[in-house]
């Protein structure tokens, strides 16, 4: 709201204008030799004239934003719309296409136990990192494995009682019925989703994350901490950065009150093109800028391009530092959300401030909503 309001909207020595175009202005009205439509008029007659002058239909920029943020509203109520859709489809059994309804969901249960992976020996993995002596993220790994193995367990159990409840050897609940309807309609199983991070996903690109997910656990396993940690991996992606910063107060002796993290975006645009480890913090991937570009050459934000609404971050390097040592200047504090969706009410989805270098004033930013988000839809 300081963005919106303040002492600047009334100075009188610089007339401030909220959107500025040769076509059309708006600023605050007032009947003085400024407006000569208003002159001799009350303040409350000339401020209903001036409103009637205004166009009927407001452009995204009137707001600051830019004018994809008109496209992202349309493709989201577009989307919204063809979910409502679907889910009034009728859902009969009736034969479609050479294959019924409870055939489809048959199939497509059975190729997702195939794709299930094994469960994870947390007591094993446990003793592999050291046991009593283990780090503070490698415990935040045995969280999220204890996340995980309740996860694969209730597909598993879930998708194998549909089978059967298929067959009529088993009753259908209002469980398995859910169940059933999101496979059909291509969507993520109530269930499964009180269980996993927060997505926007359909069914199928949830499953491709599920198991891109399986193979950031199994190769932290096997081959230790990775170089670049996929951070969209995490159910609870600020347990890893706040992991990490006990872990560096515990080597600097840091007091952990007074400490936070401090971001850095590199030159390295995917995982693969970093070749060394970081002496300190971490390389993180898996961001994505929402409301304006990441210009690679000059490293700094930029305008977003047309028809672009999202774009990759470069890899980022995440460093805990003390609190009264860090001094930002050209610096716009960027929030990072797990979803597009952003935060609730309650502040749930927040994940941290990510540091965004910029060369223009951090209120266009603001005004522009920029965000990064760590999972697309």
């Amino acid at each position: 709201m300081n963005e919106y309001m303040g002492d600047f909207i009334f100075d009188t020595f610089q007339p401030f204008y909220f959107h500025h175009t040769e076509d059309v202005a708006y600023y605050i009205p007032s009947a003085n030799e400024e407006h000569p439509a208003a002159v001799g008029l009350p303040v409350k007659d000339a401020a209903l004239e001036y409103i009637e002058s205004l166009p009927l239909t407001n452009t995204p920029e009137v707001f600051g934003l830019n004018p994809n943020a008109e496209i992202g509203y349309y493709t989201k109520s577009a989307r919204d719309m063809w979910e409502q859709l679907i889910e009034l489809q009728p859902q009969s059994a009736e034969a479609s296409g050479g294959m019924s309804r409870d055939e489809y969901i048959d199939n497509t249960a059975a190729d997702i136990i195939k794709r299930i992976p094994q469960q994870y020996d947390v007591d094993k993995v446990w003793k592999k990192f050291g046991g009593e002596a283990i780090s503070p993220t490698s415990v935040v790994l045995l969280q999220e494995l204890d996340r995980f193995n309740r996860l694969t367990l209730t597909m598993s159990k879930s998708l194998a009682t549909l089978r059967r409840a298929l067959k009529g050897e088993v009753g259908m609940s209002n469980e398995l019925d859910d169940l059933s309807r999101a496979l059909y309609n291509g969507q993520l199983p109530p269930m499964w989703r009180r269980l996993a991070p927060a997505t926007k996903k359909n069914l199928a690109n949830w499953m491709d994350h599920f198991l891109r997910r399986n193979q950031l656990y199994s190769g932290w396993i096997n081959d230790g901490e990775p170089n670049v940690v996929w951070l969209s991996g995490f159910s609870i992606p600020e347990s890893y950065l706040t992991a990490l910063v006990q872990a560096t107060c515990r080597k600097n002796g840091w007091p952990l009150d007074k400490s936070t993290l401090y971001t850095q975006v590199t030159e390295w645009e995917t995982p693969e093109d970093v070749n060394e480890r970081a002496h300190q913090g971490c390389f993180v991937t898996g961001l994505y800028l929402e409301g304006a570009s990441w210009d690679v050459e000059k490293r700094c934000l930029t305008r977003q391009k047309p028809k672009v609404l999202i774009q990759p971050l470069p890899v980022m390097k995440v460093i805990p530092i003390e609190s009264h040592k860090l001094k930002l200047q050209n610096t716009f504090r960027c929030p990072v959300y797990v979803t597009s969706d952003r935060r609730n009410a309650m502040g749930v989805g927040l994940v941290f401030e990510a540091d965004l270098s910029t060369h223009e004033h951090i209120s266009k930013w603001v005004l522009q909503g920029v965000a990064l988000i760590l999972n697309t839809d």
